[in-house]
């Protein structure tokens, strides 16, 4: 779940598309190669499909706790202890994907196997993810100097 809210999946959504991936993982676990490439990419491959069918529904209440969630302010604590979400956020799309394989631990080169790209363009894409999170970062810190 965790590496598709990093790709900027709702938790409803992320929550949604991991248990169906887990579910497909299960009916083709003898096949897999490896299973964790092909779970990222399936999982992956379901954000951007449901990205691009996506209609906007307004929700008048918040969705009761699942097993994935128990809590509904969980999200708040998850997102307060890894800072990188509004970075994330704030990048182009593709960059921000292959941000979240090099942040589950994907190397460039699996990456860009997995999401069948040239690997120059996925290093091409970190860098400018490096160099924005780097930015970032030093702003962050500038902030937290400059607070009284």
């Amino acid at each position: 779940m965790g590496f598709l809210v990093n790709q900027n999946a709702s938790l409803p959504l992320a929550a949604d598309i991991a248990q169906d991936t887990m579910a497909k993982a299960y009916q083709h676990w003898g096949g897999l190669r490896d299973p964790r490439a092909w779970v990222h990419t399936v999982a992956s491959r379901a954000l951007v499909r449901s990205a691009a069918s996506v209609e906007e529904q307004l929700v008048e209440r918040v969705p009761e706790p699942t097993s994935l969630l128990a809590r509904p302010d969980a999200i708040a604590e998850w997102e307060a202890r890894y800072d990188v979400l509004p970075l994330l956020r704030s990048l182009p799309p593709r960059q921000r994907q292959v941000l979240a394989w090099a942040l589950a631990g994907f190397t460039p080169g699996d990456t860009a196997e997995q999401l069948q790209l040239p690997v120059q363009t996925v290093r091409g894409n970190l860098a400018k993810a490096r160099r924005a999170a780097t930015a970032y970062l030093k702003q962050k810190e500038e902030e937290q100097w400059s607070t009284p």
